[in-house]
């Protein structure tokens, strides 16, 4: 069974490894990681939903969490750059959502 972490665990542990592995980059070339994570997204998606057929070059097998994880990873070495605790920030976003939409979708 997969150990089960927090948020600021992985935060924790991405920027262990980032530290590790030669630093942060800049941070116009992490947002640059973060557009191109979604591309490869939304091609997974494209192909996906039947839209668009893979290349013969790319590889057939989808991981759509894969993509997914890949963003998460970039947009947290982004947050950890900036000393963003994204476990409260989200926190105050899904209250902020709660608040402002709780009759709008019913």
């Amino acid at each position: 069974m997969m150990e089960k972490k927090t948020l600021e665990e992985i935060q924790h542990d991405i920027d262990d490894w980032i530290l590790k592995h030669g630093g942060y980059w800049p941070p116009l070339s992490m947002l640059s990681a973060i557009m191109e994570e979604l591309g490869e997204l939304a091609r997974e998606i494209n192909y996906l939903e039947g839209f668009k057929p893979k290349k013969s070059s790319e590889k057939k097998k989808t991981d759509l969490g894969e993509e997914l994880a890949d963003i998460m990873f970039s947009v947290i070495c982004l947050a950890n750059y900036y000393k963003v605790d994204l476990t409260n920030m989200l926190i105050n976003i899904i209250k902020k959502y709660s608040n402002r939409d709780a009759n709008r979708f019913v």
